[in-house]
C-alpha cells in the first residue's frame, strides 16, 4: 500500500480549545494505518465568520498514511464526533474542526470532499502553520504556498507556545 501525505487544520473554540487541540494531535498519531509526522505550535485566532464566539485556537499536523482521501475524511470526522463536534451554523463555535487541507499533490473535486482545501491559502491560521511546518511546500497546481500567500494579514494570529 502507497504511504501518502496529509496535511490536517486543526481548530477548536469551545470547552477548554487548547486541551481539545493538543488532545486531537496526540489522537490523529492513533488513526488507522496512520502516523503523524510532524505538528505546528498552536496559534490563537480570532474566528472566521460570526464575531459572536471565542478566539480559536488552530494547529496544522502532518500526517502519514495508508488510508485513501475519502477513508481519511471518515476518520477525521469521526475523531470530531468523539469531541462531541455539533454542526449548528456556518462557522460557529465547536469543539473541534479537523479539516484536510492537502493530500499528496492530489486535487479532489468530490461532492464530500474538496482537496486542496478552497480556502487554504485565504486563511493565515492555516497558512502560518503550515509554512512552519514546510516552508517550501509547493501546492498540486505548482504555486509555491509562500508566495501564494503573501497578501495575507496575520494581525490576528498569535503563537501561544514554542514549537517542540
Amino acid at each position: 500500500m502507497t504511504v501518502h501525505r496529509a496535511w490536517i487544520g486543526l481548530g477548536s473554540n469551545l470547552d477548554d480549545p487548547q486541551r481539545h487541540v493538543e488532545r486531537a494531535i496526540e489522537e490523529l498519531d492513533r488513526l488507522p494505518l496512520t502516523r503523524r509526522r510532524d505538528a505546528s505550535r498552536l496559534y490563537a485566532s480570532r474566528p472566521l465568520g460570526p464575531q459572536d464566539q471565542p478566539d480559536f485556537i488552530n494547529a496544522v499536523v502532518l500526517l502519514e498514511t495508508r488510508l485513501s482521501p475519502l477513508a481519511l475524511l471518515d476518520q477525521l470526522q469521526a475523531l470530531e464526533q468523539r469531541h462531541r463536534r455539533v454542526r449548528a451554523r456556518r462557522w460557529g463555535p465547536r469543539t473541534l474542526d479537523l479539516d484536510l487541507l492537502l493530500f499528496d499533490d492530489s486535487i479532489l473535486a468530490l461532492p464530500r470532499l474538496s482537496v486542496p482545501h478552497p480556502e487554504l491559502t485565504h486563511r493565515a491560521f492555516v497558512v502560518l502553520p503550515l509554512l512552519e511546518l514546510a516552508p517550501e511546500l509547493v501546492l498540486p497546481d505548482g504555486c509555491r504556498l509562500a508566495t501564494a500567500t503573501e497578501p495575507l494579514t496575520q494581525d490576528d494570529l498569535t503563537p501561544l507556545l514554542p514549537r517542540t
